[in-house]
């Protein structure tokens, strides 16, 4: 019986040979699918088809199924050698896949509607407002200790760590400390609400510390206001506005509910300064068409027209 079952196994390797080497004749194929392990053998040959198969040397297997005796023959199964070379593939895989997680930049995004909140590696705290994202090498972080934002963040800098966030509209150097940074359009916002932060924008470097906030917008610097709050509005389901044109408002809460907005008349020229709420979509159109005078239509759930009254 023992017999019976080593001829079955080198059989079955055998064909399993042939098949790989597509010597097979359709009756035999037919009857190869029809093995419990065909998928198995398939599913070895879809994940390796890139690799080279061993030359298949049919004189040398009859001779070993010939010479059996009871002796159990040294016989490595022609699909392990396969297990094997599928092996090394995945290995090198993964190994590709570390290097692009540990040295790939890392870029944390929050989408319109949304909050995102991350660690720096240096256990900084970093809050992204909506519409808004960050890039930084986390891989080189003690070396290259820089952020490249689009959009507001507030940032709770780990006591004694250093770093820079970049803007396309300026830079802020920080140090121990707790602030917000904003940058939409041509409006650059930074307040500082502990510590100390080192802004530069274009030629200008200035100092804030705690309970500073400082604006600027199309190249001059608007407004430096001294700030009571301990951390950004927004993080409270709040937006706010000092001296702020119509259009960046409606730009915002755009972000912030993920809806559309069109102003169907000439926008006030009118600054607005005020909160409006995050939480809320009603009661910030109602703040907006009071204070401007303007006639609000919903269209949809997620579009909003203004019009002239």
């Amino acid at each position: 019986m023992l017999y019976t079952y080593k001829l079955n196994t080198m059989e079955k390797n055998y064909n399993l040979a042939k098949w790989l080497n597509n010597d097979m004749t359709k009756e035999e194929l037919a009857d190869f699918k029809a093995d419990p392990d065909f998928k198995k053998y398939e599913k070895i040959k879809n994940y390796s088809a890139h690799l080279k198969v061993a030359d298949f040397d049919e004189a040398k297997v009859l001779e070993n199924i010939i010479s059996i005796k009871k002796a159990t023959p040294k016989v490595i199964p022609l699909y392990k050698n396969w297990i094997f070379r599928v092996a090394a593939v995945l290995v090198i895989a993964l190994g590709i896949t570390f290097v692009m997680q540990n040295f790939a930049t890392e870029t944390q995004y929050a989408s319109n509607g949304k909050k995102t909140t991350f660690s720096l590696p240096d256990n900084s705290q970093v809050v992204l407002n909506s519409g808004s994202d960050i890039e930084y090498k986390k891989w080189n972080w003690n070396n290259h200790r820089n952020l490249e934002l689009k959009g507001e963040a507030y940032f709770k800098v780990a006591k004694g760590k250093k770093f820079e966030v970049e803007t396309n509209l300026g830079k802020v150097a920080v140090l121990g400390t707790q602030f917000n940074v904003k940058a939409r359009k041509n409006r650059f916002d930074i307040t500082c609400f502990e510590g100390r932060v080192k802004v530069n924008y274009k030629n200008q470097e200035i100092i804030l510390t705690h309970g500073q906030s400082i604006t600027f917008e199309n190249g001059k610097q608007q407004l430096n206001t001294a700030v009571e709050a301990q951390k950004p509005d927004w993080l409270e389901n709040q937006i706010a506005f000092r001296k702020e044109n119509l259009r960046n408002i409606l730009d915002e809460i755009q972000r912030q509910y993920n809806i559309t907005i069109d102003v169907k008349t000439v926008c006030p020229n009118e600054l607005f300064t005020g909160k409006i709420p995050t939480d809320n979509l009603d009661v910030a159109l109602e703040i907006i068409a009071t204070t401007y005078h303007l006639e609000l239509k919903k269209i949809k759930k997620d579009k909003i027209i203004f019009e002239g009254i």
